[in-house]
């Protein structure tokens, strides 16, 4: 079986249904994600400093970058490119630490969603259909019950892999280390900041960016067949790591790079091409190296990119690089 696409992992037949299902409010999450926001929104102000800022920022930028869009999304999800395994465990370390959920949980998620959008109709919960309030309850507070759903099974290397088992069972717990290493360097305004805040801002901005990237903005690709099609949010490409350009992302899933363009910035491909410079990043799969889509069907020459980036390029002469 070809993993290269999340899909891959979900086992449908013709009794599987992507549109049928209830939509039930699950304690746990809504009370992880809820009390770090309650936390940050409240303690937050109070012990407020700009050394806590500092931390919130690059843990934000860390776990965001190297961990859940390189890590967690472009190499386990998409095997977009290959790297040694210890560094893929720290990578996705790294992403179970934005707090969204453990490598499994985080996984059939994605490829649910990824597998449901590809279907001629699919639930609104999984096409961020419903509006915007009621999305956000669904999307923090809730999961979705389908009354025919798919079987997921991950690929035997991950499946078996004790280390990706471990981080599973353990994710929330993960920010444990996190808290007692930033209360011991900087008391608990480091806490707050470094955990609550980081954790309710990143799992909150991640929803933000898929509701519009389900519902309206840019868009150069249609994938033909697909009830559900992706539009780029620019405003957000640098904050989402390049996560983004998700019009690009429907119509060239296993690419490495989702900033297409040289107007289009993505954080998450510089990190790739900085780790293939070390050597330790390798069959990097963009456009230029992936079969053809039949599916695929350019609608606009419009790229969707950012004009501030397009007038910058502009200064310093730059060319559109492809592939």
């Amino acid at each position: 079986m070809d993993w290269a696409h999340g899909s891959d992992r979900i086992i449908a037949d013709a009794s599987t249904d992507p549109v049928h299902g209830r939509v039930r409010w699950k304690p746990v999450k809504s009370i992880w994600i809820g009390s770090m926001t309650l936390v940050a929104l409240f303690a937050g102000p109070l012990l407020f400093s700009w050394d806590a800022f500092a931390v919130f920022i690059v843990g934000c930028a860390i776990t965001l970058c190297a961990g859940h869009s390189v890590g967690m999304h472009r190499r386990l999800i998409h095997n977009s490119f290959e790297c040694p395994l210890r560094l893929e465990y720290l990578m996705v370390y790294s992403g179970v630490l934005v707090g969204m959920a453990g490598p499994f949980g985080l996984m059939h998620q994605h490829d649910l969603r990824d597998w449901a959008q590809r279907q001629p109709l699919c639930h609104d919960f999984l096409k961020h259909g419903r509006g915007f309030w009621r999305d956000a309850w669904w999307q923090l507070h809730c999961d979705l019950e389908l009354d025919r759903a798919p079987r997921f099974m991950p690929e035997p290397r991950i499946a078996n892999d004790a280390v990706y088992r471990w981080m599973e069972r353990t994710w929330m717990w993960q920010q444990l280390p996190i808290a007692l290493v930033l209360f011991a360097f900087g008391g608990w305004s480091w806490v707050v900041w470094g955990v609550a805040a980081r954790v309710s801002v990143c799992v909150t901005g991640h929803w933000l960016i898929g509701y519009f990237a389900h519902n309206e903005g840019p868009m150069r690709w249609r994938v033909r067949g697909a009830g559900v099609q992706g539009h780029d949010v620019p405003i957000a490409a640098l904050l989402s790591m390049g996560e983004s350009w998700h019009n690009n992302h429907h119509a060239y899933p296993g690419s490495a790079r989702i900033g297409l363009n040289h107007d289009q910035p993505d954080p998450g491909w510089w990190f790739i091409l900085a780790l293939e410079r070390l050597g330790l990043a390798s069959n990097i799969q963009t456009p230029a190296t992936m079969p053809e889509r039949p599916a695929l069907v350019r609608v606009s020459n419009d790229d969707g990119g950012c004009p501030a980036c397009r007038m910058v390029a502009r200064w310093f002469g730059a060319r559109p690089v492809h592939g």
